[in-house]
């Protein structure tokens, strides 16, 4: 489980600045990351899906969304309307 919470560091303890769900005596592996102030907390770069499109790769393959099921799965291609 992974959770990602905002906190300040009084010098002694990290406050978390917000209410968090954790038990109580448990333990726990924290990984700190320094932001700003007023940075928020996730940065649309960091998603794994921001930059999708760099993963694409050209096959030549015109009807690939429409008969996705034959090339991965072999069955056979569906009859379209203009065939």
């Amino acid at each position: 489980m992974m959770k990602k919470i905002r906190a300040v560091f009084d010098g002694k303890v990290l406050c978390p600045e917000e209410p968090v769900e954790l038990e109580i005596n448990g333990h726990y592996v924290l990984n700190i990351e320094l932001v700003k102030k007023d940075e928020p907390t996730e940065k649309v770069e960091s998603d794994l899906a921001f930059d999708l499109a760099s993963l694409a790769v050209k096959t030549g393959i015109t009807d690939l969304a429409t008969e996705h099921d034959h090339y991965l799965y072999g069955i056979p291609k569906r009859k379209m309307n203009n065939e």
